[in-house]
């Protein structure tokens, strides 16, 4: 019978919290690469989930990941408004800590897909697209995963701390909704560089920091295969950043902070899903591919034109899926016993489950998030108008400024006539474009 062990309930506390740290730092991370007059309503996509995820997650969406299965597909509603969960344990801890812990994997998911559509979206369609996402494509996919009656848990499928359920999921409904919702005013010939790197290089470094809650803390208790997730995670992310810093020095001559920055997180995002299967020299390999994949990745985006504009898809979907894919080639049951054996260990039924739970997550997320978007689009439009993302959505969608004033004496008086000429053109508009093709009807 479970019982609950102090150790583990501490270090399970301690990993709660160092996941939430993710979602401030994704907010850093993403907002530094913002233009200025963007930067905080990039940083209300990562806090406004903070309370928006927390309640439905509390509300509804534990229920539906975690309650007892449906089919294999969906939980029933018996968690639902938290009732049965409290101090009985799960495993060996609290059921209720063990909620609170994978509520923060579910805040920081539709978070992440933010990133494709910074710059260019309402905010009232962000609200409302991550509440349906969260509960139709996110609670749905990881009861598939990591309930015990989902059906890819059930058929073998691994993934220790969410390359599939975060990652993958993310990354693919990103590049959805980027093509949908179309190009940033100007893009790609006008110039939008990041306003702040320093302030992405906190927010990675705080990534890295909380990435070991994120990958140890799921092994659920202080032990020896959360020992072994966190120097996975470590070595990978190193890897990552020094793999992608090595093509751009290779490519261009110049290896870049940014590139450090980029290819660490494609390092974390790859060793999530096997980080409690594989050894340490298995990371090196899966860090190093993860930061080559993923550097090619983000050049996708410029050789078929979609503006994924902090490149969710380049690092989390093709982070997130050659980690699971990687899984079924490096994991061993030598490192892991309740894991299973990869290719490079004889277990080819292993590898191939892994590209059928990854596959399946992919068409999953890109059929789902295609009704939401058009769902969201119907009714409130996802875009705001013109003239409002040349003039910057931060104080036109929640008015205020990150830099009070101290740039608007810097706009020369060419670019003032330019926005000023903007206004009258989408003001004198009759019917506004179409999802994917321009500005939408309202502020929002």
């Amino acid at each position: 019978m479970a019982e609950l062990v102090p150790a583990d309930i501490a270090w399970m506390l301690m990993a709660t919290a160092l996941v939430l740290v993710m979602t401030p730092a994704l907010a850093l991370f993403y907002g530094g690469l913002v233009r200025s007059k963007n930067v905080l309503s990039t940083f209300m996509h990562s806090f406004f989930a903070l309370g928006l995820v927390t309640v439905q997650w509390v509300v509804l969406g534990y229920s539906l990941a975690f309650a007892p299965t449906q089919g294999g597909i969906i939980g029933a509603f018996d968690y639902a408004f938290f009732q049965g969960v409290g101090l009985e344990p799960k495993g060996n801890i609290p059921h209720v800590l063990f909620a609170a812990f994978q509520m923060m994997f579910a805040i920081i998911t539709p978070a992440l897909i933010s990133g494709a559509f910074a710059e260019r979206i309402k905010f009232s369609a962000y609200v409302l697209f991550s509440l349906l996402w969260t509960t139709c494509v996110y609670d749905p996919l990881a009861h598939w995963v990591w309930s015990p009656g989902g059906w890819l848990a059930k058929r073998g499928a691994l993934d220790f701390a969410g390359g599939t359920v975060v990652h993958v999921a993310a990354g693919i409904s990103a590049l959805v909704i980027a093509v949908m919702v179309g190009r940033r005013s100007g893009y790609p010939h006008r110039k939008a560089p990041p306003h702040n790197l320093t302030m992405t290089l906190l927010g990675a470094g705080l990534l890295w920091f909380g990435w070991f809650g994120f990958n140890a803390g799921s092994a659920l208790g202080a032990n020896s295969i959360a020992a072994l997730a966190l120097v996975n995670t470590h070595i990978a992310a190193a890897l990552g950043g020094v793999a992608w810093a090595s093509v751009e020095w290779i490519r261009y001559g110049k290896p870049s902070a940014l590139g450090v920055a980029s290819g660490l997180v494609a390092g974390l995002v790859a060793i999530t899903p096997a980080a409690g299967f594989v050894g340490p020299v298995d990371s090196l390999w899966i860090g190093m591919l993860a930061g080559v994949l993923c550097y090619a990745g983000v050049l996708l985006k410029h050789r078929l034109g979609y503006d994924d504009a902090l490149d969710a898809f380049g690092v989390h979907g093709i982070g997130g899926a050659a980690g699971a894919i990687l899984t079924g080639v490096f994991a061993s049951t030598a490192w892991n016993p309740h894991g299973g054996d990869g290719l490079l260990h004889g277990g080819t039924s292993l590898f191939w489950e892994q590209i059928l739970a990854t596959a399946a997550t992919g068409c999953y997320a890109i059929v789902v998030t295609f009704a939401i978007v058009k769902f969201v689009d119907s009714v409130i439009g996802f875009r705001p108008l013109e003239y409002i993302e040349q003039e910057g959505l931060d104080y036109a969608l929640h008015g205020e400024e990150a830099y009070g004033d101290a740039l608007d004496g810097q706009r020369l008086p060419s670019e003032i006539a330019e926005l000023e000429g903007q206004q009258e053109l989408v003001r004198s508009a009759v019917t506004p474009p179409a999802l994917g093709t321009g500005a939408q009807r309202s502020t929002g």
